[in-house]
């Protein structure tokens, strides 16, 4: 079992940054790939980012490519999501989530989730 807590959230204006973390606990993430997705207000949960076990390999969303970057830290166990150039349509509730598996970019891929953390850009 592997339990993950997000942090890093906060309201922000058009054009900052923000830098998430993902903090798992009771197994290590380094046998785990690890993604973000993001859920806006009735909307259904979109992928974010993902990165493999190794961190060789990475997949963006196309809407967030080029100025999102996922990357890990498996001695910590910690996943972050750096984000920059921060929109109004990147406001949402972002989740962590892992998976034993292949990284992935859909939802039900991934075993393991976290409770979210708020993410709001101001115009």
């Amino acid at each position: 079992q592997v339990q993950l807590v997000e942090s890093g959230g906060g309201l922000v204006q058009a054009g900052d940054s923000l830098r998430l973390s993902c903090v798992a606990s009771g197994r290590t993430i380094s046998t785990h790939a690890m993604g973000w997705f993001r859920q806006a207000p009735g909307k259904e949960r979109e992928f974010v980012a993902a990165i493999s076990q190794s961190a060789l390999t990475t997949y963006y969303a196309d809407s967030v490519k080029g100025r999102f970057t996922i990357s890990r830290n498996n001695a910590k166990n910690t996943v972050y999501l750096q984000m920059n150039s921060l929109k109004p349509e990147d406001t949402a509730v972002y989740y962590c989530a892992a998976t034993r598996g292949l990284i992935g970019r859909t939802s039900n891929e991934y075993e393991y989730w976290g409770q979210g953390t708020q993410v709001t850009v101001s115009s």
